[in-house]
């Protein structure tokens, strides 16, 4: 059994012993705890706390203990049900709230479930409001109300209809334009909340041609829930045989949205992100982010577009940042992660999902015509694991001593620009491991570059 306590949450696997696994007694300390953070920050007032949760198996369980413990710390919870990560960020500025927590686990597998906290703004709390909260739950530091200061409950299901209803008044994303170009759209929701927005999503925007793969929202994860491409076969076999124009695929909180070409081929998770981007910026001038380890190609289209790129520390809390401190008119992660702030602060494949298929009727090209279209990149993934007591900063400072001569970035590990590739090492907070992230215009080149580099490693080992 497996607890993780971290900045951005507290994630676990259900069951085993407290402190073990995310058992109930682990969530009333760590929800008293986050109660306490949100109270302290509002004192003298009657605080308010929005929960949704996605639809895993053990999420019915994990709400009832969280809305227990958040009304016994005398704070008013809505409870707006099964609900996307972006839609509870969105609620809680609409509802007038003091934070939010959305119980899912992302893209982990069907056993794990996590506590995700927002500020009252409905984004991810900084760093130091993160670790604040852990210290509250390790000298358990709250305490419950009596029974004359309990919170309120209320209850308010279907929160996705608002979301979609602003998703649809945003001006640079036009209904009549995806009509009339008439789409057939297959989507694989992996049977979680997914199921029931995205479908709804699409026939708002005119979409009337659907095809839906696993759209139950039962918890019960059919495939690796990650939207990666070795998890998407039966989508992109799907899409193909269907003659559909393109697939959507989103992991079980909907903040990530892969992309399937008609032809059943990858249009890249790295390339959502570079396709909504290119959109808005042919029709804004501005900035953009995305997080170290994303592909060039944003910066590329930016800069085309006479806008100023910028990369941020990897994490959502910190593109978001970076967003506000450049005006960005776009951002995000490359992990198919669409940050649009006409919208909210938040990674959200919904409005992902709109801007895209207002920009394909507009182009009025296949999907596959519009990826041809981008900067063409390829990202290596790897790591490196080292021998236990190996001194993991002393081998980055020496690399980056080797390539001084290159543009170094140290926000987030090591990253070295080179003319035309990069290559990004980060290592890990838990493991004697070298995460080495590479791009260049092919795959043999960088791979080569990561090759490169983990030779450069060992050398020093």
């Amino acid at each position: 059994m497996t607890l993780i306590k971290s900045i951005s949450g507290i994630r676990g696997t259900i069951g085993g012993a407290p402190g073990e696994g995310l058992s109930p007694s682990d969530l009333v300390k760590f929800t008293a705890a986050y109660a306490t953070f949100i109270k302290e920050k509002n004192p003298g007032k009657k605080c308010k706390i929005v929960l949704g949760r996605d639809a895993r198996i053990s999420g019915r369980m994990v709400g009832h203990v969280v809305k227990g413990t958040l009304l016994g710390m005398g704070v008013d919870v809505i409870d707006i049900k099964m609900a996307t990560t972006p839609t509870v960020e969105i609620a809680v500025p609409g509802e007038h709230a003091q934070g939010g927590i959305i119980l899912t686990a992302s893209h982990n597998p069907k056993q794990w479930n996590a506590l995700k906290l927002l500020n009252e703004k409905g984004e991810f709390l900084s760093a130091a409001e993160g670790n604040k909260i852990l210290e509250i739950a390790a000298s358990d530091a709250f305490t419950f109300s009596g029974v004359d200061d309990l919170g309120k409950l209320t209850k308010k299901p279907n929160y996705e209809d608002i979301h979609i209803k602003k998703i649809l008044e945003l001006e640079l994303v036009k209904p009549d334009m995806i009509k009339q170009a008439g789409f057939k759209i297959a989507i694989d929701c992996v049977n979680s909340v997914g199921g029931t927005v995205i479908p709804k999503l699409l026939k708002a925007l005119g979409v009337k041609d659907i095809i839906e793969l696993y759209c139950t929202p039962d918890g019960q994860f059919p495939h690796n829930p990650e939207p990666l491409p070795e998890h998407l076969t039966e989508i992109s076999k799907l899409v193909k045989e269907s003659k559909a124009d393109a697939g959507f695929v989103v992991d079980p909180d909907v903040d990530r949205l892969a992309i399937i070409n008609e032809d059943g081929s990858m249009f890249g998770e790295e390339y959502t992100l570079v396709a909504v981007s290119e959109y808005i910026l042919n029709n804004k001038k501005g900035n953009t982010v995305s997080n170290l380890s994303s592909s060039r190609a944003l910066r590329v289209v930016t800069e085309k577009a006479g806008g100023k790129y910028e990369a941020a520390a990897v994490g959502e809390v910190n593109v978001v940042e970076k967003m506000k401190e450049t005006n960005a008119v776009i951002g995000g992660e490359g992990n198919g992660g669409v940050i649009y702030p006409e919208l909210h602060y938040g990674r959200d494949a919904l409005v992902g999902i709109a801007l895209f298929l207002t920009y394909l009727a507009e182009r009025k090209i296949k999907c596959s015509e519009l990826r041809k279209s981008l900067p063409d990149y390829y990202i290596s993934k790897n790591k490196i694991e080292l021998n236990a007591g190996i001194d993991v900063d002393k081998i980055l400072a020496g690399i980056q001593k080797k390539y001084q001569n290159e543009k170094i970035t140290t926000i987030d590990g090591v990253k070295i620009d080179f003319d035309n590739e990069w290559v990004h090492l980060r290592k890990s907070n838990t493991e004697p491991i070298i995460r080495i992230y590479s791009e260049s215009f092919d795959k043999v080149t960088a791979d080569k570059l990561a090759n490169q580099i983990m030779e450069d490693i060992r050398s020093m080992v």
